[in-house]
């Protein structure tokens, strides 16, 4: 079972089954998925994906979080995810997806923050990925925020991304300026 995690302003719960309307939402929304290749046009083959991401095990302690707003708790924000790269690994992966509405305002940041010290002091995992589109300036932003830095140039489904690495010594050096 994923822990749940409280920020100032959020509140991170595994995500369920539950959260399945809210994230196909979500994912309809163009400007959200512009960047991220998917079934997101494709009805049947995007409830199939979204099923087999909420159900799977990815891993003693890895998996998405749901994000809702503490002050409006029934407020779907987005969600943020540690999984295995591209959901097979070797490499472990952090990303986020959130509502056009959470944009702008921090929460992406706020919520990888909680998930990445989770990844570094409770897994002990050495680093931490994060393959971005080269033109989502948004992500690339909360990954720099986040101390993250472009290492290499990689793929997914046959277009380019840059992949974004943080290891646990840099992480524990930038926790210090939180």
């Amino acid at each position: 079972m994923l822990p749940t995690f409280e920020t100032d302003r959020l509140i991170l719960r595994p995500r369920a089954m539950k959260d399945i309307e809210d994230c196909l939402a979500m994912d309809r929304d163009p400007e959200v998925t512009k960047f991220i290749p998917g079934p997101w046009n494709d009805p049947e083959a995007h409830r199939l994906f979204l099923t087999g991401r909420i159900t799977a095990d990815f891993g003693a302690g890895l998996g998405y979080w749901s994000i809702f707003a503490k002050k409006n708790r029934q407020q779907f924000l987005g969600w943020v995810l540690l999984i295995p790269a591209d959901a097979v690994g070797p490499e472990i992966e952090i990303g986020w997806r959130l509502n056009r509405t959470a944009w702008g305002k921090g929460f992406a940041t706020e919520a990888a923050r909680s998930v990445l010290t989770h990844a570094f002091a409770t897994l002990r995992l050495e680093y931490v990925i994060a393959d971005i589109a080269p033109g989502n300036v948004a992500s690339i932003r909360v990954a720099q925020k986040l101390g993250l830095s472009a290492r290499h140039e990689t793929r997914y489904l046959d277009q380019p991304f840059a992949s974004y690495q943080i290891d646990r010594a840099a992480f524990e050096t930038n926790a210090s300026a939180y």
